[in-house]
């Protein structure tokens, strides 16, 4: 399978894709009443690149979305996502954990990319860079007490990871795998660490993505189930599955979009966040 192709080289430009952009559904969000470009935020000694949006007007500190990109790193789809979540009023940012690995965009296949920059990108990096962009946006104004997270793909499974930090109020994950190969960089799935938890998790899933079973979804409501008597945050845990969406259909710019199922995931997105204190 050919990976993406991109038509810019700055974070946060141009569509990237493992297929053809679909122009007629891509949603483009303006700027409007909101800022959005560019930052770099340091991780030690490392400057890590993000794209961050926000409000142009602001009475307070703001609520905190991390936005965590697929595979493909952070192209205009996901710097589109952190500008729909300005305009609700978040401090949205989207690291680009894939930074030191270098640009997925490089490779012409899926294969390579998860070999040369997925697989070069551990879980305990990825956590140490999230946590990194809390500190940047509780400085930045931000509000620490309202932090959440959402991913697509390679990003719905950070999600899950990151609820188990103690900065993290909610998550969404947007059909990211619960069961999968262990590794030394990957060594825990979600199913591994429901005890874990520290906040609830909204699941989105296709019922039609023959990359995530259904099979596997259901071993992750019986572990959150055995879990919850001692984990409230794992109790809370819900999913919705959309019967006939595939992978990536809430990704507008490619031929898996459902806009069906993305407006709705949208709206049950939102409000997650809010029902969890992140708005």
């Amino acid at each position: 399978m050919k990976a993406s192709t991109i038509t810019a080289t700055s974070i946060g430009i141009g569509l990237v894709s493992a297929s053809d952009p679909i122009l007629a559904t891509t949603i483009k969000t303006d700027f409007v009443g909101i800022k959005a470009g560019e930052q770099m935020i340091p991780v030690g000694n490392f400057q890590m690149p993000a794209y961050v949006s926000r409000p142009k007007k602001v009475k307070s500190a703001l609520p905190i979305i991390i936005v965590v990109c697929e595979i493909f790193g952070v192209h205009e789809y996901i710097a589109d996502v952190t500008r729909r979540f300005a305009k609700l009023g978040y401090l949205a940012i989207a690291p680009e954990f894939f930074a030191r690995a270098g640009d997925p965009n490089m490779y012409g296949t899926i294969a390579e990319i998860l070999t040369n920059i997925v697989a070069k990108t551990p879980d305990s990096q990825v956590l140490n860079d999230l946590q990194a962009a809390l500190v940047w946006a509780g400085n930045n104004g931000g509000n620490l007490q309202k932090v959440g997270v959402t991913g697509f793909c390679w990003g719905g499974r950070i999600t899950w990871l990151s609820a188990t930090l103690p900065q993290v109020r909610a998550g969404v994950a947007w059909y990211g795998r619960v069961i999968g190969e262990k590794t030394e960089g990957n060594p825990s799935n979600p199913i591994d660490i429901v005890d874990e938890l520290k906040a609830p998790v909204l699941g989105l899933y296709g019922g039609s993505d023959p990359g995530i079973s259904l099979e596997s979804l259901n071993q992750m409501r019986e572990a959150l189930a055995l879990a919850a008597p001692k984990n409230p945050a794992a109790k809370a845990c819900q999913f919705v599955i959309y019967p006939d969406a595939p992978h990536a259909f809430h990704a507008d710019y490619r031929a898996s979009y459902r806009e069906g199922p993305a407006k709705d995931g949208w709206e049950k997105c939102i409000a997650w966040l809010m029902k969890n204190g992140v708005a």
